[in-house]
């Protein structure tokens, strides 16, 4: 059997290097190489620099040679969504709006992993500012779906979330203030953290933003959760750095024994839930039945009212955003956000503050219907994959975010919550399960999704480049 060495984990990529079975520049080679194959056809990278992601190849094998690993990703292949500043190379957001003005240092993320001794291959396209769930963009080209071309990957970590489907190396990171770890992931079938607020340290902080690990296997992402949340004092809304034990996230399938699990196969609010996607969430709760797991129906606690207010609460500070901008700068961004925008652009003070209030009525109704439940599962997206040309399932800039109602609540209450694939639809695209715990227990959701990871149907095999 030919080692196809892009397809490798983390921890087999370690082990390797350890036994000098193969060596960095080996695996950033076939990622490269891998990497050409996909990316006419995906364009899931930005600053694609074959030259000097090698070059961190050749010093990482010079400290292996000399058993000086600097870290434990050293040599490790690596991408980063293109809004996580690194040192020296430009930060566009997405869009053509954005001046380019390289970064002037690494944000936290980025520093940790290059502590680390990670290998940057590339960084990952992402839609304009963010604010989309798609891989449309006014400055990269559109991002697709390594499952079916036709489709998006989701957003607005498109890029991170084609790549680690595709195999741009084991290890990729986002960020998700509404859904954008967990939806690409689900859209992708991979697998996506997103953490406690605060768990891993992120410049700017922002309400409800996270960054977090895109991974094909829950061991890559509890090894990147080792590195990521290390301390940074950047991030005033850190919390206090915790010595977590994330290389216990393999705690077998009797973890479920004797758990709540709450089952919300209803959002309250947004989009209805397709009757595949349904099915797939359906059997995934009876999996964590068979394990032992006691799992009840959840009503839905979030309403219209706080979809609504939230999204509206976006509006408002994007149309300030791009109203600040020259008119040829702000005529570059997408039309359907400038739309979304300018909707917002005669918004009372009275009607802005019941806006803004919604993101904390949401944790409040978040929170207190969670507290029953050790873990609470749901679909990750009412849909799979949708059009890759669409901004958003609906394609209405004034019916936006009608597929984040699963996802946004635990931004907002601060809980960590992963997506992980459950199943496929009869068209072969993924379905995203979310698996959401209480606050703080990061590491109990990732043994939640081991355990699920050990005990789900078999996967079908990982999307190829056309020949």
């Amino acid at each position: 059997m030919v080692l196809r060495l892009h397809e490798l984990g983390a921890q087999e990529l370690i082990a390797g290097y350890r036994s000098r079975a193969f060596s960095p520049v080996e695996v950033t080679q076939a990622v490269l190489d891998h990497i050409a194959r996909w990316e006419p056809h995906l364009h899931a990278s930005y600053l694609l620099r074959p030259d000097l992601a090698l070059a961190q190849a050749r010093a990482s094998e010079a400290r292996w040679h000399a058993g000086q690993p600097c870290g434990g990703l050293d040599g490790v292949p690596v991408t980063i969504k293109e809004n996580i500043a690194t040192c020296g190379d430009p930060v566009p957001l997405g869009t053509l709006a954005t001046d380019l003005t390289p970064a002037s240092a690494d944000a936290p993320p980025a520093a940790r992993l290059r502590e680390a001794g990670a290998v940057m291959v590339c960084k990952t396209t992402m839609p304009d500012y963010g604010m989309l769930s798609s891989g449309l963009s006014s400055f990269h080209a559109l991002a697709r779906n390594p499952w079916d071309l036709r489709k998006t990957p989701g957003g607005s970590s498109a890029g991170s979330g084609a790549g680690a489907a595709a195999g741009y190396g084991p290890l990729h990171i986002g960020t998700d203030i509404g859904g954008s770890l967990r939806l690409p992931a689900g859209w992708c079938g991979i697998f996506s953290l997103k953490p406690s607020l605060g768990r891993i340290p992120i410049d700017p902080p922002y309400t409800g933003r996270a960054a977090g690990p895109m991974t094909r296997s829950v061991a890559d992402a509890a090894l990147m959760m080792q590195v990521l949340s290390l301390p940074d004092a950047r991030d005033s809304m850190s919390l206090p750095y915790q010595d977590i034990a994330w290389n216990q996230f393999d705690q077998g399938a009797n973890i479920l024994r004797g758990l709540k699990i709450g089952l919300l196969l209803d959002a309250g609010c947004g989009l209805a839930v397709e009757p595949e996607v349904l099915a797939a969430v359906k059997n995934a709760a009876r999996v964590f039945e068979r394990a032992g797991a006691i799992v009840e129906p959840m009503k839905p606690f979030l309403t219209p009212a706080m979809l609504d207010g939230m999204d509206h609460a976006w509006r408002l500070r994007s149309q300030i955003d791009l109203a600040a901008l020259p008119p040829e700068k702000k005529a570059s961004v997408l039309p359907y956000i400038r739309q979304w925008a300018d909707s917002a652009a005669d918004m009372s003070g009275p009607q802005a503050f019941a806006a803004f209030s919604q993101f904390h009525n949401t944790r409040l109704a978040t929170v207190r219907a969670c507290q029953p439940f050790d873990f609470v599962l749901s679909p990750t997206s009412p849909m799979p994959a949708f059009a890759a040309e669409l901004p958003s399932p609906t394609n209405d800039p004034l019916q936006p975010l009608e597929h984040i109602a699963f996802t946004v609540p635990y931004n907002m209450s601060e809980q960590p919550a992963a997506s992980i694939n459950c199943g496929y639809t009869a068209a072969g695209l993924p379905i995203g399960l979310q698996i959401a715990g209480r606050r703080f227990n990061d590491l109990g959701v990732l043994q939640v999704s081991r355990a699920f990871e050990q005990l789900r149907e078999p996967q079908q095999a990982w999307p190829q480049p056309p020949i």
